[in-house]
Formats: structure tokens, C-alpha cells, sequence
């Protein structure tokens, strides 16, 4: 797969996970893509941690990078219908549980559904935002990132970085395949055509268990 083609194949997978009236948390970068390809009828609310309710497409109209900036720090809007929050009730809807799915990058994942995204030792760190809050607080927490980091799994056995937080994670969603977390294991549903079982497992650490019934993710 072309490298320019695959934060957006991502992208458009994970969109299918996300249900008409559903509230969404988008992490930064690939996952702020997801809105732009919801299948045709399903509309979601997203929220942003540090108090947005109904964020919307940023336009050269409403356009105000130093007034309204989603948890990331980027320029931000608030769509129709959305409002400003105050930061303590907007956490208190992730801890709550009223947020139904959250959509996050990962630098490593493993086996148990733990998830290191927040810090890499000895270079500057940017710090967890509501990551924390929302692995532990969201009632589907979906990680969609690149299959490998320059050759190199990320998906493994256990996590070599810091957590964010650990045994948290529903489903991973790559460039070569779709993962549900299991108490079992990490179980392969679905693969890109592009590959083949063997060269997924290949590219990851943590031993995977293959459904009999596994389908294409196109």
C-alpha cells in the first residue's frame, strides 16, 4: 500500500465502527479524519475534552486558531446545535460514560489491550490530555494507527513504553487489518487484501488468533 494512501484507508475503516447518534471523542492527527468518510446517514456528535460539545468542520469563515482550538491545540468550530462547556462538565461526560466511542493513536499496543500513546522517553513530552480519562471512561475505545513504526511491530506481547492506561482497548483498527481485544488474545476479524496472514503476523509481535471466518476490510 502507498504510504500516502494509508492514514486515510484507516480512516475510512474505523468511520464504520461509529453508529448514527453516537458521541465521539477524536484523539489528534489520523483520527481527526474519521468524520470524513461516515457512511451516508449516520451523524455524530464530537466532543472535544477541553470543551466543545459539537465540534464542527473549520472553515475560512469561522476560522479562529487563537480563540477556539480542540484538545490538541489546533484550530477548532463549533457546529450547529454544539456549545462551549465548561472543562469539568466535559470530563464529567467521559467519567460519566456518556461518551460512546472514542477513536485514539497508539505508539504501542499489546495483547491486553493496554495502550502506550502519551510519552517517549527522553524526548519532549507533550502530555496525556484526556487520554487517560477517556480509555477508562469511554464505552468503546478504538486505536487506529500504522501497522508498524519504521519496520517495527507495534502491536506487542506487552508494552515497552509508559501506559496510558492498560487493559482498556475494544478494537484495533491498522493498514492491514481490523483486531478485537479478547480475554483470549488479540483476534484477527478482518484483512486488508493487500496482504496475507502470514505477513501480518510477521509485522507483529504479540501472536495473533485468526477468525475462520475472516473478511476483507475493503
Amino acid at each position: 500500500m502507498e504510504k500516502s494512501q494509508i492514514k486515510a484507508f484507516i480512516a475510512a475503516r474505523v468511520a464504520k465502527e461509529l453508529k448514527d447518534g453516537d458521541v465521539v471523542n477524536l484523539g489528534i492527527g489520523l483520527p481527526t479524519l474519521v468524520p470524513n468518510y461516515l457512511p451516508e446517514g449516520v451523524h455524530v456528535t464530537l466532543q472535544s475534552e477541553n470543551g466543545i460539545i459539537g465540534t464542527g468542520a473549520v472553515t475560512d469563515e469561522n476560522k479562529d486558531p487563537i480563540h477556539v482550538v480542540d484538545a490538541g491545540g489546533s484550530p477548532s468550530a463549533v457546529g450547529h446545535g454544539g456549545s462551549f462547556i465548561d472543562s469539568s462538565v466535559s470530563f464529567g461526560l467521559i467519567r460519566g460514560g456518556h461518551v460512546d466511542a472514542t477513536v485514539l493513536g497508539g505508539l504501542e499496543v499489546d495483547q491486553e489491550g493496554s495502550l502506550s500513546n502519551w510519552i517517549i522517553p527522553g524526548k519532549k513530552m507533550p502530555g496525556m490530555g484526556g487520554a487517560m480519562d477517556l480509555l477508562v471512561g469511554a464505552k468503546n475505545v478504538i486505536v487506529a494507527m500504522e501497522h508498524t513504526a519504521k519496520g517495527n511491530p507495534k502491536i506487542l506481547k506487552k508494552c515497552k513504553l509508559p501506559y496510558t492506561a492498560v487493559h482498556c482497548i475494544t478494537k484495533i483498527i491498522t493498514e492491514m487489518c481490523v483486531l478485537e481485544v479478547t480475554d483470549k488474545g488479540l483476534y484477527m476479524t478482518e484483512i486488508n487484501p493487500e496482504f496475507t496472514v502470514e505477513q501480518v503476523q510477521a509485522a507483529t509481535e504479540a501472536e495473533l488468533i485468526i477468525s475462520p471466518e475472516l473478511k476483507s476490510m475493503v
